[in-house]
């Protein structure tokens, strides 16, 4: 049966009605005298976390009970993709509704236009607080787009070229490991506390003191992205968390074809040779590690939202940016198509209207969130990519959706150009780099082979769905505009990087980096 927004509306309010007891005292956790016609919004983003690190995605070794939690009292989406599987052009995406194209962003170089309007517009143009807690990655001077808020900022809220905010000399985000795609970004991993780990528990730490704040107002309902950067290399876990999986760790899958594609994108990064055996079992030890901490700070602020009655009445959404391949297919990081590194975790739940305990196979992409969330404030975003997945949320039939996505970016390694792209269209999945006519394309049937052993790209008999597939990869995307427009946007950076470099503008969105002291327990391994 079809829900009226009016329906709706009553569903929320009755929903939160049923506050939650709160551990909080009374000073802290105020009584709201009536409930929010509108629910709160909540998304929290993190960075380059794999859906095969989480419990409710079926691993049995990592312990992640309060996404689990999140799961288990929403519904998660298991065919969820990146509109680019790396930080930058994702993210805008996933912010504007609109592919990597369309925003010209395709690397991290690549700057938003302001013009170009995001979730967070419409919905503070339907009587939203629009807030953005911690990272989001923007590049260029604009670093709010659209949030009204900005509690607390991120390390790299600079201008391009212009230096770390530090008191100390030659400060860097992160001062062990890499955060980079090259070989000794995996080779360099241990144990310790990490400057991303401090940064982390300062955004969540804020983020809660937000919560708090916004259970004593009920002006207008709040719409707030929390934005951390775990589980996101170097690999570097806690110490506790590392030595429990020390000995717990699974090897990564490999073995199957080995698509041209692939051994060109681990030829470039140092990896053609797999990493030895120990540096494997390290690096991933401390990735699980890096997961379950970031599920700890996550459980603090789904317990804020619990402790001050909000959790009745908000909508929470969790998701990544990309994944992480963590060796599968003797891959590391992101930057390419494989499911470990393009197919995301996404889970949503808002009680009383989203079904508990629900899973959906929709295929559906970041971009579709902010048509979401427009239409659950009431407005809507125009002329975008994404579509909403409201009916979906709600386990209703929606006629008109597709199992159909896109994914795409421009590879960059030095000034060469590589624009590629990708397709998921009901069980099969289709990339191609354009720009080297002897790279065939790379095709999986994920019903018969989920694990992407067996490359059909070349094969004569996938050669209809092939070139039907093919066929939709250009529709409205032009591998050569994408070539100039990467290259131009580089040239851009490096002019306005010298600026930045001499001028050193400051940015109030820039938070401070912490001394190399704070990392003096790491060990690398």
């Amino acid at each position: 049966m079809k829900t009226t927004r009016r329906q709706f509306i009553t569903a929320v309010g009755a929903a939160a009605t049923g506050l939650a007891s709160s551990s909080l005292s009374a000073k802290e956790c105020p009584k709201r005298s009536k409930p929010q016609r509108q629910p709160n919004i909540l998304v929290i983003m993190t960075d380059q976390h794999s859906k095969h690190f989480l419990g409710c995605y079926g691993n049995h070794i990592v312990r992640t009970p309060n996404l689990d939690r999140l799961a288990n009292e929403g519904m998660r989406f298991d065919s969820a993709y990146c509109p680019a599987p790396l930080c930058v052009p994702s993210r805008m995406s996933f912010l504007t509704g609109r592919t990597p194209s369309r925003n010209r962003v395709w690397h991290n170089q690549g700057i938003l236009a302001s013009g170009i309007p995001t979730w967070a517009h419409v919905l503070a143009a339907e009587g939203y607080e629009t807030s953005l807690i911690g990272r989001m990655h923007f590049a260029g001077p604009d670093q709010r787009h659209g949030f009204m808020n900005r509690p607390i900022g991120e390390y790299s809220a600079k201008y391009p070229g212009s230096p770390y905010k530090s008191s100390y000399p030659k400060p860097k985000a992160h001062y062990h490991g890499g955060s980079g795609q090259r070989r000794s970004c995996v080779e360099l991993a241990g144990r310790g506390k990490t400057s991303y780990q401090h940064f982390d528990e300062q955004i969540v730490d804020k983020a809660c003191q937000y919560i708090t704040e916004r259970s004593r107002s009920s002006k207008k309902p709040f719409a707030a992205t929390v934005g951390l950067v775990l589980p996101h290399c170097p690999f570097i876990a806690p110490k506790p968390l590392y030595n429990y999986y020390a000995d717990k760790v699974d090897p990564p899958r490999t073995g199957g074809d080995v698509p041209p594609t692939i051994r060109r994108f681990r030829k470039l990064r140092g990896i053609l040779e797999p990493l030895p055996e120990k540096r494997i079992r390290i690096a991933r030890t401390a990735y699980y590690g890096m997961c379950e901490h970031l599920d700890m700070l996550i459980g603090k602020i789904l317990s804020r939202l619990d402790d001050t009655g909000l959790a009745e009445n908000t909508l929470v959404v969790y998701c990544t940016d990309h994944g992480e391949m963590a060796g599968e297919h003797d891959c590391w990081w992101k930057s390419n198509y494989y499911e470990g590194s393009a197919n995301v975790p996404m889970i949503a739940r808002l009680p009383g209207v989203v079904p508990s305990n629900s899973a959906s196979d929709a295929v559906c992409n970041l971009m579709d969130i902010g048509p979401t969330l427009a239409e659950i404030a009431g407005g809507k975003m125009p002329d975008v990519d994404g579509r909403s997945l409201w009916k979906t949320l709600q386990e209703r039939r929606d006629e008109e959706w597709v199992d159909e996505t896109y994914s795409e970016f421009c590879d960059m390694v030095g000034r060469a150009a590589r624009p590629c792209r990708m397709i998921r269209s009901d069980k099969w999945k289709l990339w191609l780099y354009a720009d080297d006519e002897r790279l065939p394309p790379t095709l999986f049937n994920l019903e018969e082979d989920p694990h992407e052993m067996h490359d059909l790209g070349s094969d004569p008999a996938t050669a209809k769905i092939r070139e039907k597939l093919i066929a939709k990869i250009f529709d409205r995307w032009n591998p050569q505009d994408v070539s100039r427009g990467s290259r131009q946007a580089l040239t851009d950076w490096k002019t306005l990087s010298r600026w930045g470099s001499k001028v050193q503008p400051p940015c109030p969105d820039a938070l401070e980096v912490p001394p190399p002291s704070l990392e003096a327990d790491v060990e690398l391994l």
